[in-house]
């Protein structure tokens, strides 16, 4: 099944990951969490990284406060490692 996906409302402040050896990197909406989730996330995807998901698509949907999502994705961003 199909999520529509919005662009999201940014996050009051952005969040900051490195992935890999690059540069940090800012993630500024529930939108830009779900791409990185998907597709710039390390293998290892534990409990917080299912929750992030759920949450942020959620908020970019309108149904759910980009700033639970962003918290989620911070505790995903301290379970992987990338935090910045």
């Amino acid at each position: 099944m199909a999520v529509d996906i919005l662009a999201s409302a940014p996050f009051r402040v952005p969040v900051l990951v490195r992935i890999g050896h690059g540069s940090s990197e800012a993630v500024e909406s529930a939108s830009d969490a779900i791409h990185y989730l998907q597709n710039r996330w390390p293998h290892e995807r534990g409990h917080h990284y299912q929750q992030a998901m759920r949450l942020c698509k959620e908020a970019a949907q309108g149904l759910l406060p980009t700033e639970v999502a962003r918290e989620a994705f911070i505790a995903a961003a301290i379970e992987a490692y990338v935090l910045a």
